[in-house]
């Protein structure tokens, strides 16, 4: 269990699953879950670039959203939208989140990784989260990355006190 619980949003990206076959979307709410943190929603956008960043831009500007994770439509097909979607709308970008996704994702994928575009990046006291759709990329990046970042007791450094305040 977390030492703060965070207020966290899931958004799967994706023009063909339903609430039923969204096993990555299902991936990230169970992990974050049993990690102790608040599931303040989870939706299915379709892989167009303005629905997306619509849903994006709400969950950035509502007060009680610190995290959003996304999965789907980082690879480098004409319906993956995610990255030209989201990116605009961050203020800082997290360079090394997509780096160490591939870097650890190469273990288990091989050369495949090159293919993901995951990112990350923060904007209005949110960090967002972008993360290939399939549920082992998911989980890969929960419990390699992602997990340990949202945890203010990590140390030498997390992301908590760089999220917006509840209080």
């Amino acid at each position: 269990m977390v030492a703060q619980p965070l207020n966290i949003q899931v958004i799967t990206v994706s023009d063909t699953r339903t609430e039923e076959t969204d096993r990555s979307g299902a991936v990230l709410v169970e992990k974050l879950q049993q990690a102790g943190h608040q599931l303040l929603g989870k939706v299915i956008i379709p892989d167009d670039v303005y629905q997306l960043r619509a849903a994006v831009s709400v969950g950035i500007a509502d007060p009680q959203t610190q995290v959003i994770l996304m999965t789907g439509g980082t690879g480098f097909t004409a319906r993956d939208n995610t990255q030209r979607a989201v990116e605009p709308l961050l203020e800082v970008r997290i360079d090394g989140f997509g780096e160490l996704f591939r870097h650890l994702s190469f273990d288990e994928i091989g050369t495949s990784t090159i293919q993901s575009r995951a990112f990350a990046g923060l904007s209005n006291g949110t960090i967002v989260f972008c993360v290939p759709g399939s549920p082992g990329a998911c989980q890969t990046a929960w419990d390699r990355i992602i997990a340990e970042q949202l945890d203010s007791a990590h140390r030498p450094c997390n992301f908590v006190d760089k999220l917006k305040s509840l209080s």
